[in-house]
């Protein structure tokens, strides 16, 4: 895969302070230069200020100068126009959406390898005679890295085509007529592009150690704003990861995720259609209606959104 990471996102928000608040107390780690960090993946977030909540930019990185070749040259093929920059990068924006892929030569993301939670099962004890992990853990819940973003598109062929048949990203999965679920990762998805009336950012999703910190930490962020509360606890099927999702003040959705499937570059993988509830959650509560037309969407439509 010439493609081996989602490197960053920024996003535009109309309520910047208020919403630098909120991924602070998410736990992520805000530079002087407005940058968003988790423990492993670097600066992954970047805020700016906008009218409306938007997707502004999503960087992937490459290993080598001949892959920003290869992108260039299946882009052209789209019609799409790349401009190469010095230090290694290659710019082309998604006409279906108006998002900017920056394509950027970088080393690869290797994660420390943190010890399997012991987990007690039938004929398996891996914690005797100690209380487990998950209910003796005190400090704030820290997101390791990115795992993916969530787009939605009113040209959901196109963004698709882009992504995939443009920038070089690999197709997962997919849910009939609605979404796709794309990778540049040896994670099952880095981007899911959905079908949509408008053009908005839906979620990003956050991993975390295991299942015990996805709801450790949305405990922490819901004590004193209940609101914040979108959709979980979960399990996914598509990508396997439980899930629990919450609400930023721009409106977007922010997950914590653990336990991603993980597909390795020289595996074959045959990407499944999902229909209907099987395409969104395995277990769960099901999802709000809000979770799939957020309240906003029509204040989006004409760019007037209020937060």
């Amino acid at each position: 895969m010439a493609l081996h990471r989602l490197s960053s996102i920024t996003l535009g928000v109309p309520n910047l302070a208020e919403t630098r608040s909120y991924y602070r107390e998410f736990g992520l780690t805000e530079d002087d230069g407005g940058w968003f960090s988790g423990t492993d993946g670097g600066r992954q977030l970047h805020l700016t200020d906008a009218p409306f909540r938007r997707l502004v930019e999503v960087r992937i990185g490459v290993d080598d100068p001949d892959d920003l070749g290869r992108a260039a040259a299946s882009l052209a093929a789209l019609g799409v126009e790349a401009a190469a920059e010095e230090g290694g990068t290659l710019t082309a924006t998604d006409p279906g959406t108006g998002v900017r892929a920056v394509l950027q030569v970088e080393s690869r993301l290797v994660q420390p390898v943190v010890a399997a939670t012991p987990y007690n099962g039938p004929g398996r004890l891996d914690r005797v005679g100690v209380r487990a992990p998950g209910v003796l853990r005190e400090g704030p819940v820290r997101p390791r890295k990115l795992g993916h973003v969530v787009l939605g598109s009113t040209d959901f062929a196109a963004t698709v085509a882009f992504f995939r048949d443009g920038v070089g990203f690999k197709a997962s999965d997919h849910v009939k007529d609605a979404a796709a679920f794309l990778r540049c990762s040896t994670d099952h998805h880095n981007l899911l592009v959905m079908r949509s009336p408008v053009v908005f950012p839906h979620h990003s999703s956050w991993q975390v150690d295991d299942i015990d910190e996805i709801g450790r930490g949305a405990q922490r962020m819901l004590e004193d704003h209940p609101e914040r509360h979108v959709w979980g606890l979960g399990r996914h099927h598509a990508g396997s990861n439980f899930f629990w999702y919450l609400r930023d003040p721009s409106g977007m959705f922010s997950e914590y995720y653990s336990d991603m499937d993980t597909i390795p570059e020289d595996q074959p993988w045959t990407p499944e259609t999902f229909e209907g509830a099987r395409g969104l959650f395995n277990w769960g509560p099901p999802p709000p209606p809000s979770f799939l037309n957020p309240e906003d969407l029509a204040a989006l439509m004409t760019n007037s959104h209020t937060p």
